[in-house]
């Protein structure tokens, strides 16, 4: 069914999986692999569109980044699908990299990341003297024993509203005096219990167990979850303290900064909007 001239549109909202792993990001880009590429293609060859439609995600993931909950919207004529029938239809062509978890027709006025009220990020960390080859693609390997109790401490500095000048990477356009402010509504670590773990991952100190750092926030700045991750491993290894935390984050510079964690280990897991969230659980 090819478009009509002039068809009305309606806007569908799709909560997203994906392995970034496959990915050179979402954001499309020409001649390169990406989560909005792919989408867009199966779009058009669903609706039979003449070009691929745009679509606006929540968040734009890195090259790497996972997603559990991403959200996107997009506007297409009047098809023959509910929103399960368009979800099949796209899982035929995405899966299993990339899955269609829900499809559901919304509103003109419903924005998929002007809308969005907060984001939840989960980052992991496999903390063990060996690699797991079953966690290589979704966690950030830290041979050293880590002291969990003082990285949660130090996460207890990131919540409120704070510049984070020195955990994230400036946009192209913006000065070095820009404050860029964000609120961090939780920061919490524990270990981790879900699929992904392994009977180790319940060990103390010292033995091998999966890390799952959980991060709520009204929106991240670029690099912004993977910078707090480094600087709280750096906690972890008794090369930083929460004390110190704190003040790199009044100095708002990333003067002496670690690098970025791995962006294997980062997922985004969840969008708010309002009261209603769209989540991955």
């Amino acid at each position: 069914m090819k478009e009509p001239a002039g068809a009305a549109t309606q806007r569908w909202r799709l909560l997203l999986a994906y392995d970034g792993g496959a990915f050179r990001g979402f954001a499309h880009q020409p001649k390169v692999p990406t989560v909005a590429g792919a989408l867009r293609q199966a779009l058009q060859r669903t609706a039979r569109l003449r070009e691929a439609p745009l679509v606006t995600c929540a968040g734009r993931t890195d090259a790497g980044v996972h997603a559990r909950g991403q959200v996107v919207h997009v506007d297409l004529p009047a098809i023959r699908y509910d929103g399960p029938g368009l979800a099949r239809a796209l899982n035929r062509q995405l899966a299993p990299e990339v899955v269609v978890r829900r499809a559901e027709e919304v509103g003109p006025d419903f924005d998929a990341r002007r809308s969005a009220t907060g984001r939840t990020y989960r980052y992991l960390i496999w903390n063990a003297p060996e690699a797991d080859p079953l966690l290589a693609r979704i966690a950030w390997h830290v041979r050293e024993p880590l002291d969990l109790g003082s990285m949660r401490t130090a996460s207890d500095v990131l919540l409120g509203s704070h510049d984070f000048r020195s955990f994230c990477r400036r946009p192209p356009d913006a000065s070095a005096s820009e404050p860029m402010v964000r609120r961090v509504t939780a920061a919490r670590w524990s270990v981790d219990t879900g699929p992904e773990a392994t009977d180790a991952s319940a060990g103390g100190a010292g033995e091998s167990r999966l890390l799952r750092f959980e991060i709520a926030a009204s929106s991240f700045c670029h690099q912004m979850v993977r910078s707090l991750v480094a600087s709280l491993v750096q906690v972890g290894r008794g090369k930083q303290t929460a004390a110190g935390l704190n003040a790199r984050l009044w100095a708002a510079s990333r003067r002496s900064m670690p690098a970025p964690a791995p962006a294997e280990g980062l997922c985004l897991v969840s969008v708010d909007y309002g009261e209603e969230a769209c989540r991955s659980e």
